[in-house]
């Protein structure tokens, strides 16, 4: 509570961002626990900003904006029922009540797990070729466990429950919706294709990979169609192994004299741009996991996308996630909730792989600098933003969740603390969520 004592104390500045007069079409609301912090239904800005002025409540959260009484209360709660539009780079989410929506909200997951993996594959790897600390070899980590899912799919199932046991700590959730898919990957890299040509790959009658794509390519390079008279053939990829893999799309045919000059900065290749599946793959493969898990303790049910399409051409509804989340969750004509809470998901930043001698060299700045440390939400020059890099000086790059640059070196006695850092930062906006 340390870091939202300046706005207890005033609960006028507490609730600036949180009451809307004047748009009579839209709902604000302040998400009230009980004195066991127990989720009760919410409340009006008014009824909120009199039980703080009282000292009945307490601010638990700004963002979204939750109290806690300091009493309990009784009383039946609505059903609130939660819409979740599912997906791989973004959640979208809505709560509804019998005649308004009570939250809606925008999730960006991290896309960084594939890259930081590699990473760390790397270190490993040449860590073991250099005398460092000893390690005992370890012969009973090799077989994968059950139900075992990559560790990029893991995490981001995991951030989908882990999104939806939050809102569940501040509201009374009574069902979950959640809009799942299954796509089919042959059939949209090749509509034509039936019965056996399911089972008969593209890369059927080849020994390997690298046979196919040069019998692909007519054994030709791709650059410069032979005009180098090189005949020593080479498979690049067109992006990194680590990210793009060693699936044909992502492997093109080069000679090797247009090859060293591409790792040379010294040549541009041009080529299609290459198409992924990774969205598709996810949603084909956590959907009834994600259901399955959430069963344990909630009601939940799923729907279909193309339920959710029909609706909201009928009712002339804007596309986005939001909106979306908004109709799996059963609305079309309820009071909308004013603006949305827009989400983004950050790492810790706290892990170290080598705890030891070498543990007192330090990189970068500490991690905590003036009381501030990064992805801290701050006040500057009344406009709230997060502190995104920092210095050993007390000088901090301030930023939006946009990317919008506030100040590239702040003071910190120019910062009042707002909220301190969380994985998932949440900032307030006006409007309509956006869907790429």
């Amino acid at each position: 509570m340390s870091d939202l004592k300046t706005f207890s104390n005033n609960p006028d500045a507490t609730l600036t961002a949180t009451r809307q007069a004047g748009h009579e079409q839209f709902v604000s609301v302040v998400y009230v626990l009980d004195k066991n912090k127990k989720p009760l239904m919410p409340c009006s800005c008014r009824k909120a900003k009199m039980l703080l002025k009282q000292k009945k409540a307490k601010v638990v959260s700004r963002n979204p904006f939750v109290i806690q009484l300091f009493f309990f209360q009784g009383g039946a709660a609505q059903k609130i029922v939660l819409g979740v539009d599912s997906g791989y780079n973004h959640i979208g989410l809505s709560a509804i009540t019998n005649n308004k929506e009570v939250y809606a909200g925008e999730v960006i997951l991290r896309n960084d797990i594939v890259n930081l993996n590699a990473e760390r594959r790397q270190y490993r790897r040449s860590r073991r070729s250099r005398k460092t600390w000893y390690r005992k070899p370890r012969f009973l980590n090799r077989k994968k466990a059950e139900k075992w899912l990559a560790p990029s799919i893991q995490h981001k199932l995991d951030s989908h429950i882990k999104v939806i046991e939050k809102l569940k700590k501040i509201m009374p959730i009574s069902k979950i919706i959640i809009e799942v898919a299954s796509f089919d990957i042959q059939k949209i890299k090749n509509p034509e294709i039936t019965g056996v040509g399911y089972q008969q790959g593209e890369k059927l009658g080849f020994w390997n990979i690298r046979e196919y794509v040069l019998h692909r390519d007519h054994h030709k390079c791709q650059n410069c169609k032979g005009k180098s008279k090189d005949n020593v053939l080479h498979v690049h990829h067109i992006e990194s192994r680590k990210t793009g893999g060693d699936r044909p799309d992502n492997l093109i045919t080069l000679c090797e004299t247009c090859h060293q000059k591409f790792h040379k900065n010294q040549l541009k290749i041009s080529c299609k741009k290459l198409i992924g599946f990774r969205a598709e793959t996810f949603m084909s493969t956590i959907r009834w996991r994600l259901i399955s898990r959430l069963k344990n303790n909630s009601n939940v049910s799923h729907t279909y996308g193309y339920i959710t399409k029909s609706i909201r051409v009928k009712y002339n509804l804007d596309k986005s996630h939001v909106t979306d989340a908004f109709i799996i969750a059963g609305g079309t004509k309820e009071k909308r909730y004013f603006g949305y809470n827009f989400i983004k998901q950050v790492r810790r930043c706290n892990r170290k792989l080598f705890k030891g001698i070498r543990s007192h060299i330090k990189n970068t700045s500490s991690r905590f600098i003036k009381g501030f440390q990064r992805f801290d939400k701050v006040l500057y020059n009344k406009t709230e933003c997060f502190i995104f890099g920092r210095r050993e000086t007390g000088y901090f790059d301030l930023r939006r969740l946009n990317g919008e640059k506030m100040h590239s070196s702040a003071k910190a006695k120019d910062l009042i603390l707002l909220e301190s850092f969380k994985t998932f930062l949440t900032e307030r906006r006006i409007g309509v969520s956006s869907c790429p």
